[in-house]
């Protein structure tokens, strides 16, 4: 072989081994599917899921470590047989390694499954009903692939309407002539399972039932059942909707029917255009959402308004920005432990430090919406409910603003009856 050759092979080589050591290789793909209800009765919903995670992905430059990610949208449609469908093919066919988010409990119950098919660590979903944790804890093991929820089960929330409501009869401020109420929502998973937690408060504290009713959340004609809860002397309605159009034409017909009740709307914040929906027929509702209480989400929330065009929810936006960050955060440490990042390292770091506590994210990591995001053995799959950690207070909506009313060390206002 001649001197000339000899010199252009080692010349190639050292040009590869320059290339190679300064990284100037394309980075690996790491694929992140992020599911959500992107079409469909709560596309909003779905849109606000999309804004945040995005919002948080440029903040990295789509990188952590070495590696590019590759966002892959996982559409729900509101509906399980087709986000099953959907989400088999994206781990199937479009090689998503992890996942995060999700809305709607009867969605989250069927894709469990497919989750653990394809060994998806799927992280922070927001199907919170009952029928999740029930299946979560037939088998952990089987179900760690749907760890860490990313909201808890409504009756470890729910509770705080009841001690709001019997809190201001208490005080004077709420004297209604009868302790009746009327049990209404979504016939789903999330919408029963917060029918059922609001029913036994208020059983409990000696109020009466009416009545309990649901129907299909793409329903927006309550003219005839509101009639009911009026003529039957009901002094609060209490339930939930996902869907704006449905919530939101609940809450109008209540006012133009004449209704007096106080009405508690969990979730009806969710949708950050709430006001526009109803105007003044929101006075006086109740419901319980996290707020944006300090500069940092005040000043998040203007940045989402400038980028994409709308107010986000603290709850649908800010808690998809939040998960977002600590998907990033469990990337890192993940990279930092096993020097890779995969699908099979990553369960191995939600397994180990995650579940147990070791792993968080908190204000001084940057969160904006809860004080901190923390799971525990004793909680999984929930997250740990404290005043200093997964916390909704109870507020009261009046001329286009939002007040809280309970707990008291909380209170930004008191409650006020129609």
């Amino acid at each position: 072989m001649g001197t000339k050759k000899v010199q252009l092979i080692i010349a190639f080589f050292a040009a590869f081994l320059f290339i190679f050591s300064t990284g100037a290789f394309a980075a690996e793909t790491f694929k992140l599917g992020v599911s959500g209800p992107f079409t469909g009765p709560s596309a909003k919903t779905g849109g606000e899921f999309k804004g945040s995670v995005t919002m948080a992905m440029e903040n990295i430059d789509y990188k952590i470590g070495d590696y590019k990610i590759e966002l892959v949208w996982i559409d729900s449609q509101s509906d399980p047989a087709k986000a099953t469908s959907a989400y088999a093919e994206a781990a199937e066919s479009k090689d998503v390694q992890v996942a995060i988010l999700n809305w709607h409990s009867s969605v989250a119950a069927a894709v469990m499954d497919v989750a653990v098919q394809y060994k998806v660590q799927h992280l922070f979903a927001m199907g919170a009903a009952e029928i999740v944790n029930e299946k979560y804890k037939s088998d952990p093991e089987k179900y760690s692939y749907w760890a860490a929820k990313g909201w808890p089960i409504p009756g470890d929330l729910i509770p705080g309407y009841v001690e709001s409501i019997n809190a201001a009869i208490a005080s004077g401020k709420f004297t209604p002539e009868k302790k009746i109420v009327a049990i209404y929502g979504e016939e789903t998973d999330w919408g029963r399972s917060v029918g059922a937690a609001v029913k036994k408060g208020f059983e409990a504290t000696g109020w009466t039932v009416l009545s309990e009713d649901y129907f299909p959340f793409t329903q927006t004609d309550f003219y005839s059942l509101l009639s009911k809860y009026k003529k039957g002397g009901a002094a609060v309605l209490a339930g939930t909707s996902t869907s704006a159009p449905s919530i939101s034409g609940f809450i109008k017909q209540a006012s133009e029917v004449g209704v007096k009740a106080v009405i508690i709307a969990d979730g009806f914040g969710w949708n950050a255009d709430w006001y526009k929906l109803t105007g003044n027929s929101s006075n006086y509702v109740l419901d319980m959402i996290p707020e944006l209480t300090t500069k940092a989400a005040q000043d998040w929330a203007e940045s989402i308004k400038a980028k994409f065009g709308y107010n986000p929810s603290p709850s649908a936006s800010g808690l998809s920005y939040d998960y977002a960050n600590f998907f990033i955060k469990i990337a890192k440490r993940t990279i930092e432990k096993h020097g890779k990042l995969d699908k099979e390292s990553i369960h191995e770091v939600v397994i180990s430090e995650l579940n147990t506590g070791k792993l968080t994210y908190g204000k001084a990591d940057g969160a904006l919406i809860m004080n901190e995001y923390k799971y525990t053995a004793e909680t999984l799959p929930d997250p740990v409910i404290a005043s200093d950690a997964f916390f909704f207070p109870v507020l009261q909506y009046m001329d286009g603003k939002s007040n809280i009313i309970y707990p008291d060390d909380w209170k930004e206002a008191d409650f006020k009856q129609k």
